[in-house]
This record gives C-alpha cells, structure tokens and sequence, in this order.
C-alpha cells in the first residue's frame, strides 16, 4: 500500500471535497481519500499495483482541479 499527500488547487467547498473523495475514490486499487480544504492537500492510500499516482492525478485533474 502506497500512501501520498497532493497539493491540489482550486478547492474551496463541501462539493469539491465530495467530488475529489467521490470520484478518486471509485477507482480501483484506491483504500482511502482524504481532503482537507483548509491546507489544499488530499491523502490517499492506494495499491499502485491496481491504480497508477498518475491515473489518480488525472481523475483529480477531471474534476477541475490543479494537481501541483
């Protein structure tokens, strides 16, 4: 299992946090998401194994927000 912390930008509500956690956490091999709005940073523990860090950034990057 594989554990990283994004910096992610253009996050500023309840909706955002629900479409980060929501939509990363559908993708397979993905154990848990963690936004936290205040810091602009999202955790996630994965299984790189079944999903790629890029393919995770990407699903982030399709919700509208910057993944730096």
């Amino acid at each position: 299992m594989e554990k990283v912390t994004l910096n992610v930008s253009g996050m500023s509500c309840g909706h955002c946090v629900n479409a980060v956690e929501g939509n990363v956490g559908k993708l397979a091999g993905v154990e848990s998401v963690k936004v936290h709005l205040e810091a602009a940073k999202v955790d996630i523990a994965f299984d790189n194994e079944k999903v790629s860090l890029e393919k995770i950034k990407e699903t982030i990057d399709d919700q509208g927000y910057d993944v730096e």
